[in-house]
Order: C-alpha cells, then sequence, then structure tokens
C-alpha cells in the first residue's frame, strides 16, 4: 500500500485536506496541489509531496502533467463553492479542463468531487426518494451558477474517456464548519427553520474523504455515479435542537412548514431573480423541499458506515476533532 500514490486538487481545503488525511492514515502517499501556502508540517518525508499551480491557468497542464506521473489516482477537490459565475468558470470548468488534458494518456484514474446539487428536485415531489436516478438538472436552464458549473464538469468528465468516480455529496460538516444552508435563514440570535420534516442530506468531512479515497483505490469500471450521505441523517428540527445543545446558537428559533413558505412566495414569482435565494422556487426546493434520501449505491460500491450517530459527530466537529 506504501507505494501507492494519489494526487489531490484543492489539498489545502475543506474536503482536500480530509482527502489528504485520509489517504495519509492508509499509508497512501499524497501529491497536493494547491494554488496558496500548504499546511504547516506537509513534507515530502511525512509521505506528501506539495505542487503549487493554479489550475485555471493553461500553464497548468504541464505542471499537472509531471506532478501526476506517480499517480494512482486524483481526487479532485479543487472548485468554486459559490455563485460566482466568472469564478464558476475560471475555477471549476477551466480546471478541470487542464487537469483532464494532463491526465489524458496516463494510467490514473480520476475522483471526482461534484455535488448532490446537480439533481433536479423541480420534477421531484415533497417526500420523493431522491438517490442516483433521481434527474438531472440541464446546464443550459440550471438554477444557478454553482450547479451549472458542476453539471458541466461532469459533462466534461464523461467525455474525456478517463475511467472516473462521479462522487455527489451532500452538505458536508466537520470541524470549522457546523453550520449550513439547508435548515433556514437568520442570526446567531434568532434562526427561522424552514420546515422540520425530511431528511437533512449530511455527510461528514472525514466520511466523505475516507469514500474518496477507497473511490480512488478501486476501479470504477468506466464512469460510475456514487451520492455520499451519512447514514444517520436528522431531520431540520433535530439538527437546530442539535446545534443549540453543543453551542448555544440559535439562541432563538421559529419553525416554518415548507408547504406554508412556498406558498407565501408565491406572490413573488415575477420578481424572485432579484431576490435572495430563498425566495426563489427552485433555490428553496433544492434546499427546502423535505426529501428521503439513499446511500445504498455508496454502501454496495464502497462500504459506508457512521463512526457515530450524528449528535457525537456534530459534537466532534465542534470541538475541533476531525
Amino acid at each position: 500500500m506504501g507505494a501507492l500514490t494519489v494526487a489531490v486538487t484543492g489539498a489545502s481545503g475543506f474536503v482536500g485536506r480530509a482527502c489528504v488525511a485520509e489517504a495519509r492514515a492508509r499509508g497512501v502517499r499524497v501529491t497536493a496541489i494547491l494554488r496558496g501556502e500548504a499546511p504547516e508540517g506537509w513534507a515530502d518525508d511525512d509521505g506528501i509531496r506539495v505542487i503549487r499551480a493554479d489550475l485555471a491557468r493553461p500553464e497548468a497542464v504541464e505542471t499537472l502533467r509531471a506532478a501526476l506521473d506517480r499517480a494512482t489516482a486524483v481526487i479532485h477537490a479543487a472548485a468554486h463553492l459559490g455563485g460566482d459565475a466568472a469564478a464558476v468558470q475560471a475555477d471549476t470548468l477551466r480546471a478541470t479542463d487542464h487537469l483532464l488534458a494532463a491526465m489524458q494518456g496516463g494510467a490514473a484514474r480520476l475522483v471526482l468531487i461534484s455535488s448532490i446539487a446537480v439533481h433536479d428536485t423541480m420534477r421531484l415531489k415533497p417526500g420523493a426518494l431522491l438517490d442516483e436516478s433521481a434527474p438531472l438538472e440541464d446546464p443550459a436552464n440550471a438554477r444557478d451558477a454553482y450547479c451549472r458549473g458542476k453539471l458541466l464538469q461532469e459533462d466534461a468528465v464523461r467525455a474525456s474517456g478517463l475511467p472516473a468516480w462521479l462522487l455527489r455529496p451532500g452538505a458536508l460538516y466537520g470541524p470549522g464548519r457546523t453550520w449550513h444552508a439547508l435548515s433556514g435563514f437568520g442570526s446567531a440570535l434568532f434562526f427561522i427553520t424552514i420546515g422540520s420534516a425530511g431528511e437533512l442530506p449530511l455527510m461528514h468531512v472525514t466520511h466523505a474523504a475516507r469514500a474518496a479515497v477507497t473511490a480512488a483505490l478501486t476501479d470504477p469500471g468506466g464512469v460510475r455515479e456514487l451520492i455520499l450521505l451519512d447514514d444517520d441523517r436528522p431531520t431540520r428540527g433535530r439538527f437546530v435542537a442539535a446545534h443549540r445543545r453543543a453551542t448555544g446558537l440559535p439562541r432563538l428559533s421559529v419553525t416554518i412548514s415548507y408547504g406554508l413558505w412556498r406558498a407565501m412566495i408565491q406572490p413573488l414569482r415575477p420578481v424572485s431573480r432579484h431576490l435572495p435565494g430563498l425566495f426563489r422556487e427552485p433555490i428553496l426546493r433544492a434546499r427546502m423541499m423535505p426529501l428521503r434520501y439513499s446511500n445504498a449505491a455508496l454502501h454496495d460500491a464502497l462500504g459506508h458506515s457512521d463512526d457515530a450517530p450524528f449528535e457525537a459527530m456534530l459534537a466532534r466537529s465542534i470541538g475541533g476533532a476531525p
């Protein structure tokens, strides 16, 4: 196992750093590709070779080609996480094109960190099951720049001809990131939860990294799609309550049902594109609609088990433990 090398793009980011730690814990050497400074302690004698490159720049192709000479697989975690269309074009799409060009002719397989956001919830009903068979959004009419970027990123990987895993994690949480946008809106003092029914599609970042590294060491037999979710998926009400018990925040919260909120924003549809996300139905449905989820394919393909129930994993994360 020690002779294997996995390359990780976006290696200093939230997901990438967890993948580096998981690979090293298994005795797998890492080529850590990042744009900024490397975290303290990363060194070749610790099994981590650091390559600095801006993947959005054309010269990155040659840098990557040289960096990947020993890699069994590449975990591609570099991407723009926000809704800035120009940044998505550069840091998600152009960066992926350059990586794919560098991988052509090599032996490495690809593990793409995509997103569950590629699925089209406008074509699902409340209470429906979302798994790998759920419909995808149309990139030409995607609900936002982030979703469009992930759809086009997946399309580029399929067109490359490379063996690849398309991993679609739900909302990732872990040390330094225990809150997310899938519960509602407000502040630390007062928070409005939209509907307490339906599962939250959560996964702890260490679990996602475990799946990514396992995929890196496993032949997908072509291109294979997997949704990444934990087994213990809380409702929104349970999530907010657990976070309050662990941190004291939010101090006060009120729950408005999904159906009521959806009815309240319907009159705003003509001007909704100028309003925040939860006032726009496609984004509301993607983030808040009560759904059921399945991670059965993840179990079958790569194996998965939660380290502990959600509340224990949340407490570990708040305490800074991986």
